[in-house]
């Protein structure tokens, strides 16, 4: 069972819809949206949910108000200002927490006087099993200003695994989040192969370099395609050269086409279509059988 990842260094290079177009031609794929700050490749796939599971991770902290002395103890341990003095229902003075500004550490909780605060779990998000046209499908949503992105993406490829070895899928395709952060280390580590899509402007080239110096760390065969590469041909050639260097594999260009959002429109991958940019991804796609 092998296990690709498709990342990049930025948001908007065409990371989803490169990865969508895979699904489509692999044979019998898992796939795993593992951006779950702002997972979209449900919008290309259209997936039938079977299964739906919270995700709890982490703790935040809940005062009694009835149990409350108001001693003010917890308002100077906080280091993160997630405590807030405000007005009670009696007109009094209250203690009370901001939920998403409190990073669960526990410290308000150890050394309350009278053991007035609680310590629940957190409930951070969701994740789901799907099923598409190209088969399961694993994704999730992360809470608003909730954290443990890493901790969810860890589970998403956990289940997508798990469906891999119980239906004998052959691959497993994720598509990962942008940048090198916590989710992007979760989404890559341990996989087969990594594919970096970048497209050909400055930030573009600067972003490939952080995340194939992340790939090489983790001693993971990394592969690059410039996406909308003839909008700036000198570029595009500079990158391939700095991939190149990194160790990494130019495996092809995908050119600039506006039947890209035509095919999104109609809930469909490029491949689908017969637009030039799905050959493009089509050849890229045998590149990395190879």
């Amino acid at each position: 069972m092998k296990e690709l990842v498709v990342i990049s260094g930025k948001g908007g290079t065409g990371k989803t819809s490169i990865t969508a177009s895979f699904a489509v031609l692999a044979e019998r794929p898992v796939v795993a949206d593992c951006d779950v700050d702002a997972a979209d490749l449900h919008l290309l796939l259209d997936p039938r949910v079977k299964e739906r599971h919270d995700f709890w991770s982490g703790h935040e902290a809940v005062i009694r108000q009835e149990d409350c002395t108001a001693c003010g103890q917890c308002y100077e341990d906080c280091r993160y200002d997630a405590i807030r003095l405000v007005d009670d229902v009696a007109g009094g003075k209250a203690y009370v927490i901001d939920p998403p500004s409190c990073e669960g550490c526990g410290v308000c909780v150890h050394f309350c006087p009278v053991q007035a605060i609680d310590f629940p779990e957190r409930l951070c998000g969701e994740w789901m099993i799907s099923e598409t046209r190209c088969g399961p499908m694993v994704h999730a949503r992360l809470g608003i200003a909730a954290e443990n992105s890493g901790k969810l993406v860890s589970t998403v490829r956990k289940e997508a695994r798990r469906l891999a070895e119980e239906g004998d899928h052959p691959l497993i395709l994720v598509d990962g989040p942008p940048g090198i952060g916590c989710p992007v280390i979760a989404s890559l580590t341990g996989s087969s192969a990594v594919l970096v899509v970048t497209e050909p402007t400055v930030s573009g080239e600067h972003d490939l370099e952080r995340v194939l110096s992340l790939t090489k760390h983790f001693d993971i065969p990394a592969s690059v395609s410039v996406n909308k590469w003839d909008l700036n041909p000198e570029m595009t050639e500079r990158i391939e050269e700095k991939a190149l260097n990194f160790g990494a594999r130019v495996v092809g260009r995908v050119r600039y086409d506006r039947s890209v959002t035509l095919a999104q429109i109609q809930q469909k991958t490029v491949v689908e279509t017969d637009a030039g940019s799905g050959d493009d991804i089509r050849r890229i796609w045998s590149a990395l059988q190879e």
